[in-house]
């Protein structure tokens, strides 16, 4: 018993030095084995509506079944998703709140040159959630062209008429716009909103011509007929939506833009607790309802490990950087 008992003790005394080594607070080893032990929140830097938001919910609702804690949406929109960045990137490294981000957010350090954060420096990357391709919608009360070819002759005969909406200066959305007019020769005024939530719903009401989306949001509207989808971007067709043809098939064969979504945890997150919650996100994914959503959103749940998400958003930065310099995009 003696022997039992100082064993104990040593057991318990070389776990405290290797929660002190790793830096870890007393308790907080324990902790994370039993991750999620609260409510988690989930910040999404843009408006409830949006293709963040689209992908983030139903994630939600998986997170709750599957491990009887809330995730809990903070939708924090404004300056392209970078406010709601801003705000993740000063959260404690504790696994209990965590950033869903995308395509804007690498897009973000050569539009915005004095970001208050660093995405690479103050986040850790765990798992790209989604991907799916963009693709060009538009009010068919607004712009009557039954297709691409009939559009693009459109606006070359009428440069600046029709305008278009994103989710604000320095999104995907904008971004795609921007490489479609360099491509197709034509010029269409930018209209920014503080999300693609509400510059869709004004697409819908006819106060903006049209807009380059990110399929998973405007999937349920282009089904019930309110918007018309003219392409979708890159070199094949989706399969949810095999009627509308690929950019490729439009003459654009360098028209490749996809809109994706990754989940992030601020940096001092633990390495095991990273693994943690990059497991539960893979568990995520392999649900019958997710997978259902996200083939009927168009999209596909990523299969990257975290380094090879992490080199991923790094080769995405330098190429939407090279993008916005030759464009000559610059925020309004």
């Amino acid at each position: 018993m003696k022997n039992t008992g100082m064993q104990r003790r040593t057991l318990l005394k070389s776990m405290a030095g290797l929660g002190a080594s790793l830096g870890l607070a007393p308790g907080l080893l324990q902790a994370q084995t039993a991750w999620p032990a609260k409510p988690v929140n989930l910040v999404v830097p843009f408006p409830a509506g949006g293709g963040t938001d689209a992908f983030a919910r139903p994630l939600a609702a998986q997170f709750a079944k599957s491990t009887g804690k809330p995730l809990i949406i903070d939708n924090r929109g404004g300056a392209g998703g970078t406010l709601g960045a801003s705000y993740a990137a000063k959260a404690h490294g504790d696994g209990y709140m965590l950033l869903m981000g995308g395509t804007h957010h690498v897009i973000a350090p050569s539009m915005y040159p004095k970001l208050d954060y660093d995405l690479e420096k103050d986040f850790i990357p765990l798992a790209l959630l989604a991907s799916v391709p963009q693709v060009l919608v538009v009010n068919p009360r607004k712009v009557t062209a039954g297709n691409i070819r009939q559009l693009l002759e459109f606006l070359k005969a009428n440069p600046g008429k029709l305008n278009y909406g994103s989710a604000g200066t320095g999104s995907s959305h904008h971004l795609a716009g921007e490489l479609f007019k360099m491509q197709t020769g034509t010029f269409i005024t930018h209209i920014p909103y503080r999300g693609a939530g509400p510059a869709l719903q004004d697409l819908i009401g006819g106060n903006v011509d049209m807009m380059f989306d990110g399929l998973g949001s405007s999937a349920g509207h282009i089904k019930g007929k309110r918007i018309k989808a003219l392409m979708v971007s890159g070199s094949s067709r989706n399969s949810a939506f095999p009627d509308v043809p690929c950019a490729a098939e439009a003459g654009l064969p360098d028209y490749t833009v996809s809109t994706w979504y990754g989940l992030w945890a601020p940096k001092g997150t633990p390495a095991d607790l990273q693994a943690r919650i990059a497991e539960e996100v893979r568990k995520l994914g392999s649900a019958e309802e997710i997978k259902s959503i996200w083939a009927g959103n168009g999209a596909e749940f990523g299969s990257m490990g975290q380094p090879q998400f992490a080199a991923f958003v790094s080769a995405e930065i330098k190429r939407w950087a090279q993008v916005v310099q030759a464009s000559g995009a610059r925020l309004e």
